[in-house]
């Protein structure tokens, strides 16, 4: 049931609004997000798995491989669009009339590729598809985060932020074991060949199913005290885009950064690992996909302790230390993954690589729109944690495919490095965040 509150959560302004219960907040940010990451690990699992046979057979096996990479990317130049978009109206009109339209944009492209013929039946027409697919994915999913996170603190606790806006976050581990559980399913009990047929477009079909469960929830939100507040405040903005580069571009640039080498050690782990485990290590696809499940266990169990930690000793500490963590596991992850089948090199690939990624990503569900003020919070942290995913996510699996290639394994880090370094620089240059007015 819904609660009316005549206060909210962070300010003593008195509110004629109805607040929905925690578990529904957490519900609903939580579930979108999880459906996100359940589709956006579908298509990097496909892409570098199947993509490269099914949709570019004609190249040689690195050309498909990059290439098929490179449509995971698709999406990153989307999400900016969408985050304009999306941001735009999220702070004129509310968080939740948003939330419901992105879920449902993305969700309409994630279940059409699954329907998409192959390089046998229509030619390079399928790769044309799946690009396009890819693009609208991305638009939808450029207002999916920062909305989620924003139901989700906006909501909260002045002291519990950080612990509030962890609950989306740890809706991408959720997808991520769904996504891959999954397809560890199918790969036990289908063939390669039926595997290559249609046992791939299961899991875009499947994510059908998601979305519908993950419109209901949201369309039972209620408007962000928060957002009701500003509109009480008459304190929305008329143009948030224009507002929020005239203003706060200093904040996108140093949270691009921030947010930029978390998205790059992401699926560096994730989508990039998969594709070099299974043609270079001798792992087969079940094998490594079961071993990153066990390890994002770990990575949502790091969310949580990290967020909780964030709302005492404040973001900085956190997210400076495990900054300056990721300048090292860039210098040396490349030499755990030599040999043939070498599990324990693996398991240390995954095993610190998630630990420094769960401390990074717990908290910035705080951090990145306490960045920004109410008026113009959902534009400014969905550009900033979108332009992240353009600099750290679009071409990080391919650019690492690509020196390896050309310069050895070792130099599989530097990409990561260079990004990693420019987080520790924002981040010095950044106030603490944990004591900001929310309410302004």
């Amino acid at each position: 049931m819904d609660s009316t509150v005549t206060n909210t959560p962070q300010t003593n302004s008195k509110l004629n609004v109805k607040r929905d219960p925690v578990k529904t907040v957490i519900l609903a940010s939580m579930m979108g997000t999880a459906i996100e990451f359940f589709d956006f690990y579908a298509y990097g699992t496909a892409s570098a798995a199947y993509f490269p046979k099914i949709f570019f057979p004609q190249m040689t096996p690195l050309l498909a491989t990059l290439l098929s990479l490179l449509t995971f990317g698709v999406a990153f130049v989307a999400r900016p669009i969408g985050s304009f978009l999306f941001g735009h109206y999220g702070d004129r009109l509310g968080r939740k009339k948003t939330l419901v339209v992105s879920l449902l944009v993305m969700g309409v492209a994630t279940v059409a590729i699954g329907f998409i013929p192959s390089y046998q039946v229509i030619g390079v027409w399928g790769a044309l598809l799946l690009c396009l697919c890819r693009f609208v994915q991305g638009i939808g999913l450029g207002g999916e985060w920062s909305g989620a996170v924003l139901v989700a603190t906006e909501n909260a606790p002045a002291n519990k932020r950080a612990l509030y806006g962890a609950f989306p976050e740890v809706g991408a581990p959720i997808g991520f074991f769904l996504c891959n559980g999954l397809f560890f399913a199918l790969e036990r009990v289908l063939t390669p060949t039926q595997m290559m047929t249609f046992g791939w477009r299961i899991p875009f079909w499947a994510s059908a199913v998601l979305v519908v469960i993950g419109l209901y929830v949201r369309r039972r939100l209620q408007e962000t005290p928060l957002f009701k507040l500003a509109q009480e405040r008459d304190n929305t903005a008329a143009s948030p885009l224009r507002e929020v580069f005239k203003s706060n571009w200093r904040e996108i640039l140093k949270g691009t950064f921030i947010m930029g080498a978390t998205y790059a050690l992401f699926f560096t782990l994730t989508t990039w690992s998969l594709s070099y485990a299974t043609t270079a290590l001798g792992f087969t696809s079940s094998e490594f996909l079961l071993l990153l499940m066990g390890a994002i266990v770990e990575f949502a169990a790091l969310i949580m302790l990290t967020s909780v930690l964030a709302d005492r000793v404040g973001r900085k500490k956190v997210l400076l230390t495990a900054s300056v963590a990721l300048v090292g596991y860039s210098l040396v992850f490349p030499y755990f993954l030599t040999g043939q089948h070498n599990l324990v090199g693996v398991l240390l690939f995954l095993g610190l690589g998630f630990l420094v990624m769960g401390t990074l990503y717990g908290p910035v569900g705080a951090v990145l729109p306490e960045l920004f003020p109410t008026r113009v919070r959902y534009s400014g942290a969905g550009i900033t944690y979108n332009l992240a995913a353009v600099v750290g996510a679009a071409v990080a699996p391919t650019v690492t495919t690509w020196l390896i290639a050309n310069y050895g394994l070792h130099s599989a880090g530097y990409y990561m490095l260079v990004l990693s370094v420019l987080a520790v620089i924002s981040w010095l240059l950044t106030k603490e965040t944990k004591d900001v007015d929310y309410t302004k």
